[in-house]
């Protein structure tokens, strides 16, 4: 299979080559420095491979999406701009019909690292009835500093960095986190949880609290 990672040059789309590039069975479809940007040959590599990742902010994803006219293009988006959409599979296999919707779209939104634990918590109690749909919800998420990008992992391991990554930092204090709408969308409940995500100082994991 030929795959095509579109921002390839992030810290998703580099974690992505890093499992993929030591396989037999996958042919990495790449582009120089140099053309990597320009919509022209990103629209030749969307066009000519069988999975397309897209390792972009919300509107770049967008607008790679216009870009692919084959039909035969399996797409998986890393971004949140299409994990609400009904055109598109939510990329979380655990959950229960979903493996068999997945193997069967060319259109996949991957999951949001917050949202899959809130997600997996509270949609099987719900699902089954434990626990009712209009619940008041309360998350509290620990993650670490690299699902912030190239820039937050910089600013995490810089030799004199500023005192204040030193301790663990919540943020989206106004509670309009990205991931809201697809814990609240995916889980069926009718009320977004009263969220809090705190970042803290090491690399990559996860600690949610529902």
């Amino acid at each position: 299979k030929k795959v095509f990672i579109d921002g390839s040059a992030g810290t998703t789309g580099l974690r992505i080559i890093e499992r993929l590039q030591g396989r037999s069975d996958i042919e990495l479809v790449t582009l120089s420095d140099n053309k990597r940007k320009l919509p022209e040959y990103r629209k030749q590599a969307l066009n000519n491979c069988d999975i397309a990742f897209l390792c972009l902010p919300d509107e770049a994803a967008k607008e790679a999406v216009g870009l692919i006219e084959n039909e035969n293009t399996a797409v998986i988006d890393t971004s949140t701009a299409h994990r609400t959409d009904s055109g598109w599979v939510y990329g979380f296999p655990e959950l229960s019909g979903q493996r068999e919707k997945i193997k069967g779209s060319k259109r996949i939104a991957n999951p949001g690292c917050h949202a899959s634990g809130f997600i997996a918590l509270v949609k099987p109690l719900i699902d089954s009835g434990v626990i009712p749909s209009d619940y008041n919800f309360s998350c509290f998420s620990l993650t670490g500093y690299s699902g912030g990008g190239k820039k937050m992992i910089a600013e995490y391991e810089e030799a004199d960095r500023d005192f204040v990554f030193d301790a663990p930092r919540q943020y989206a204090l106004a509670q309009q986190h990205k991931h809201l709408k697809e814990m609240k969308a995916v889980t069926g409940t009718e009320n977004a949880p009263i969220f809090c995500p705190i970042v803290s100082d090491f690399y990559s994991g996860m600690c949610v609290t529902v």
